[in-house]
C-alpha cells in the first residue's frame, strides 16, 4: 500500500492550477444517462473516483470513453438499470444514478452505500421522495429494488438539504410528468451546476442556486457538451496551505463560492488577495485563533473541516470547531495529536490549543479530507513525517503529491 513521505518546514511558494470538482463531476455523470445520445464533459479530475463511476456507468450498458480531462458517454446502448454493491460500497455518490435509472428504465436496482442501513441514514431522503413520485420501492439483500412506469410530479421537502438527496430527486423530476417542487433544497455550487447541465439539456427549472426549485417534466432530454467548475475544497486546501506556510497562489478558482472560507481566513491573519479568477493566501507571521461552526452552502464546508484543524494547531491560543453538518468526522484529530497537536474532543466539537511547532510522526489516512489536514501538518511539522492508507487522498485530490512539490514543498509517493 502506498504512503506519502514529507520532509517538513519548507515554505510555499508558486501557483496552483486547481481541477475540476469531484463532487460535481459525479452527479453530472450520473446526469448523462438521462438523454439518448453521447454526452461530452471537459475539466473531469483524474481520481479513483471518477474511474470508478465510469465503470458504474459501464454496467448499465453505455459506451464511456475516459481520455482525461475530457470524458464521454454514449448511452444508446444502455440496457442494464443496475448499481452492483461491487463499484457502489466505494463511494456513496454512485447512489446518483438511481434516479436517472429509474426516469429511464422505469425501473433500478441500486446497491445501498456501504454501511447504509433503512432509515435512520440519509439515503431515506432519496427514497421517501421516490415513493412521493410514484416508485414503489423495497429493500432486498442489500439493494434498493425501485419501480415506476412513470414518475409524477410532486411536492418534497427535504428535513435536511442534502445534497445527494437534492441531486438525485432533480435528476428524477426532469423527465417526470408534471411538476415537482423540492423545498429546502441543497444550494452548492455543484448542486447548481447539475441543474445548469440538466437545463441545457432540455429540462424545465426554476429556482436554480436558491433552496426552493420548480422542475417541470419533460419528455425528452438531449445530450451536451459541457465543463466541470472548479474544484472548492482544492481551492481551500492549498489556500490554508498557504496561509500557514508561505504564499500560495490557487489559479482557475471562483472566489464568490469560498465566501465563508476567506472570511475565516481574514480572521486568522492571513493576506488575501484576490483577481477574477484567482485567490492568493499569505503567512503574515501570525495564526490568530478562530472559532468556526461548519454548515450547509454557503455555510463553512465541512470537507474543509479537518484542513482547517490542521491550521489552528498552529493558533497563537486555543479556539473550537464545531461540525453541525457530520457529528463524527474527527477520525483526523488523534492522528493530528501524534504529530504533536493538542486536540480534545466532545461530541461534534473539537476544541484545539495551539502549540509552538508540530514534529513529524508515523500517521494514518482514514478518509479523503482527513488525509488533506495530514498532508497540510506534516507540511508545517519538524522532521519526517509519513502518511498511510493514502487510497483516500486518490479519491478527492488530482496529483496532489506533484501540485504540493511544484510549491517547494519535499513531498513524494513511496510506492509500496
Amino acid at each position: 500500500m502506498d504512503s506519502i513521505y514529507i520532509g517538513g518546514g519548507r515554505e510555499l511558494k508558486g501557483s496552483v492550477l486547481i481541477s475540476g470538482a469531484k463532487n460535481a463531476v459525479l452527479p453530472m455523470m450520473a446526469a448523462s444517462l438521462l438523454a439518448d445520445g453521447t454526452t461530452t464533459i471537459e475539466n473531469v479530475p483524474n481520481l479513483r473516483d471518477t474511474i470508478t463511476m465510469a465503470s458504474l456507468l459501464e454496467v448499465t450498458g453505455a459506451e464511456v470513453n475516459l481520455d482525461f480531462p475530457s470524458l464521454s458517454v454514449n448511452t444508446s446502448t444502455m440496457d442494464t438499470p443496475k448499481a452492483p454493491y461491487e463499484l457502489v460500497k466505494t463511494m456513496r455518490a454512485s447512489f446518483y444514478v438511481l434516479g436517472p435509472l429509474l426516469s429511464r428504465f422505469g425501473e433500478a436496482k441500486v446497491s445501498l452505500p456501504g454501511g447504509c442501513a433503512w432509515g435512520p441514514r440519509p439515503v431515506d431522503f432519496h427514497l421517501r421522495a421516490l415513493k412521493k413520485m410514484g416508485a414503489s420501492i423495497k429493500l432486498k439483500e442489500g439493494y434498493v429494488l425501485a419501480k415506476a412506469p412513470y414518475l409524477k410530479g410532486c411536492s418534497v421537502r427535504f428535513d435536511f438539504p442534502s445534497v445527494g438527496a437534492t441531486g438525485n430527486i432533480l435528476m428524477a423530476a426532469t423527465r417526470a410528468r408534471g411538476t415537482t417542487t423540492i423545498e429546502n433544497a441543497a444550494m452548492e455550487p455543484e448542486i447548481e451546476q447539475l441543474a445548469e447541465m440538466l437545463k441545457l439539456m432540455g429540462a424545465q427549472i426554476e429556482g436554480i442556486g436558491t433552496s426552493y426549485l420548480t422542475v417541470h417534466g419533460v419528455e425528452h432530454l438531449k445530450p451536451i457538451t459541457i465543463s466541470v467548475i472548479p474544484d472548492r475544497i482544492e481551492i481551500g486546501t492549498f489556500l490554508i496551505a498557504g496561509a500557514l506556510m508561505g504564499k500560495v497562489t490557487v489559479k482557475n478558482s471562483v472566489p464568490s463560492q469560498l465566501t465563508s472560507l476567506l472570511e475565516k481566513l481574514h480572521s486568522a491573519g492571513t493576506q488575501v488577495d484576490i483577481d477574477r479568477e484567482s485567490i492568493t493566501a499569505s503567512f503574515t507571521g501570525r495564526v490568530n485563533p478562530v472559532d468556526l461552526t461548519t454548515a450547509v452552502y454557503p455555510g463553512f464546508p465541512t470537507d474543509l473541516q479537518a484542513q482547517w484543524i490542521a491550521f489552528m494547531c498552529l493558533a497563537d491560543g486555543s479556539s473550537m470547531l464545531t461540525d453541525s453538518v457530520y457529528h463524527d468526522r474527527f477520525s483526523h484529530v488523534p492522528e493530528l495529536n501524534r504529530l504533536g497537536a493538542d486536540i480534545k474532543t466532545e461530541h461534534n466539537t473539537a476544541f484545539v490549543r495551539g502549540v509552538k511547532k508540530l514534529k513529524g510522526a508515523e500517521v494514518m489516512s482514514t478518509d479523503i479530507r482527513a488525509s488533506a489536514s495530514l498532508i497540510i501538518a506534516g507540511l508545517a511539522a519538524e522532521g519526517e513525517t509519513l502518511v498511510s492508507r493514502i487510497y483516500h487522498i486518490d479519491r478527492g485530490y488530482e496529483n496532489i503529491v506533484g501540485k504540493f512539490q511544484s510549491l517547494g514543498a519535499e513531498i513524494k509517493r513511496i510506492k509500496s
